[in-house]
């Protein structure tokens, strides 16, 4: 992997990022104050931003222009975010660090946090709806919103959240894990690498459904380093807290199959999702390292 030319690719993208959301989130000083200061908190200067550069790194693939990808990469990084503040609260995972700082409802109040959160989620759709880009076709407007609401509801991420917290406690098997992150981590990053997509002029159905195998793909894989890394990472290196897994007794793919077998699945995944790449060329590299990142990162 180029290491060099992701870093410039993550940077750049990155940079577009925060502006775009300074510029959407209201000012710290905004009545009501306390609740907009909970959400900057929460989402300016913080995390690996993976969800975001999906949707430059797809909308590169097929030609889009990067300034209609701001909108869509900010509104899944909102989404991203208020769903980490709910996860944190101590009716669902309560954990108190994220992101390497005490979670929102440590720093401000519980109260606050889950208003930050509900606030951020209307947010991201103002965004898609409002956003000044006339080249996007109404429809497609309009498909941008309707495929983010359904990849962040029941039938996505909330829904995966919700199996989650029913199976705490008993152990399931692999395709029981599987359709859990296929929801609750798999449906944002699949709906990434779409928003990006959509962005072309001139996007094939064929190509929506390799972007989609691939997003499948590093949407698993990305779990399975996640469960990798609570078991043998560091809380300084991840910013939160390792073990919390087992101590909660959940179903992890390495307490299922074990850590070397976990790594080989990973990488199988990844093998695939740069085969359902074939046919794009040197404009989706960004998709294929990404893809290595995900199931070589430390954090």
């Amino acid at each position: 992997m180029p290491e060099a030319a992701l870093a410039a690719f993550l940077a750049d993208n990155c940079a577009r990022l925060e502006s775009c959301l300074e510029q959407w989130l209201p000012p710290a000083g905004t009545h009501p104050a306390r609740l907009h200061e909970a959400m900057r908190y929460t989402v300016l200067d913080g995390g690996k931003r993976i969800r975001p550069t999906l949707v430059y790194a797809s909308g590169q693939a097929v030609g889009a222009r990067q300034a209609l990808l701001d909108a869509p990469a900010a509104a899944v990084e909102l989404i991203h975010a208020y769903s980490l503040i709910h996860d944190d609260l101590p009716a669902m995972d309560n954990d108190d660090l994220r992101r390497g700082k005490p979670s929102c409802h440590r720093a401000f109040d519980e109260a606050t946090a889950i208003l930050a959160g509900d606030a951020l989620q209307a947010l991201a759709f103002y965004i898609l709806a409002h956003h000044s880009a006339p080249q996007l076709d109404a429809g497609v407007r309009l498909q941008m919103l309707e495929r983010l609401a359904s990849a962040a509801g029941s039938r996505g991420m909330a829904g995966g959240q919700a199996i989650d917290l029913s199976a705490t406690g008993r152990q399931l098997n692999i395709a029981e894990l599987e359709d859990m992150h296929i929801h609750k981590t798999g449906a944002l990053v699949r709906v990434s690498v779409l928003l990006g997509a959509l962005c072309g002029t001139a996007t094939t159905d064929k190509q929506l459904e390799q972007l989609d195998h691939y997003a499948k793909c590093i949407g698993l894989a990305f779990q399975i380093r996640d469960d990798i890394l609570d078991v043998e990472g560091e809380v300084l290196s991840l910013g939160k807290h390792t073990g919390m897994d087992q101590q909660r007794e959940k179903s992890t793919y390495p307490a299922l199959m074990g850590l070397e077998p976990a790594r080989q699945r990973a990488r199988e995944l990844h093998e695939e999702a740069l085969d359902s790449l074939a046919g794009f060329h040197g404009s989706a590299d960004p998709l294929r390292w990404i893809s290595l990142y995900i199931i070589e990162r430390e954090r």
